[in-house]
């Protein structure tokens, strides 16, 4: 186990030294978090919407899903730009 975390830690250490580095992954890695976290907000909000007026749940779905995509957006943002 010590093997592998010393050779993992010798393979970043790599990336960073060279060109352009591991800095293009950081960038889509916090990408890909704020759109993680985006969505569960969605999710949980949309949930507790429809616990509290079931009857709506129609529209609800519908604007869960506009607002889901609207934060996926933001993870192909920072991974293609």
């Amino acid at each position: 186990m010590i093997e592998i975390l010393a050779q993992a830690t010798d393979q970043v250490t790599q990336a960073a030294s060279q060109e352009g580095g591991i800095t293009g992954s950081i960038q889509g890695g916090l990408g890909c978090l704020g759109a993680a976290i985006g969505v569960g907000i969605v999710g949980m909000k949309g949930a507790e919407a429809v616990g509290r007026n079931p009857d709506a749940s129609g529209a609800i779905l519908v604007q869960s899903i506009i607002g889901m995509a609207l934060a996926e957006a933001v993870a192909f943002y920072s991974l293609f730009l």
